[in-house]
């Protein structure tokens, strides 16, 4: 049996500090479910934070010929930043730039309380 405890970052008024997130435990039977980012192990894990759930939502509802998307939450759980990897067939046709001008007009209002967002737009291969 293996653990781990992960951290928040935590920065208020030129100070830092570390508040406890989570502890995980996982067995090397669930090592299976781990993937390697950057030489580190991460775990993949099924559940999503508020923001994730709410930004998808309103990603399909904009986009609902979108074969894929992908919301993460990349700021570590506070909303913060997030990557948004998205492939619809709305985007043919269209430059880069307008696709992610598609998404961002998409969350004009959530971007407001962003710190960041990263965006991947596709075109379905058929």
């Amino acid at each position: 049996m293996f653990a781990a405890v992960l951290y928040r970052k935590v920065t208020s008024q030129h100070r830092t500090r570390f508040t406890k997130r989570a502890q995980i435990h996982w067995s090397p039977a669930s090592l299976q479910s781990m993937v390697i980012v950057s030489g580190q192990l991460q775990r993949c894990l099924s559940t999503q934070t508020d923001g994730e759930v709410r930004i998808a939502k309103i990603l399909k509802e904009k986009f609902p010929s979108a074969s894929s998307l992908k919301v993460v939450d990349i700021s570590g759980g506070c909303g913060a930043m997030y990557e948004i990897h998205i492939e619809s067939s709305e985007f043919k046709g269209k430059r880069t730039v307008q696709q992610h001008q598609l998404v961002n007009q998409a969350l004009k209002e959530e971007i407001q309380g962003m710190h960041g967002l990263r965006i991947f737009t596709e075109v379905p291969k058929q």
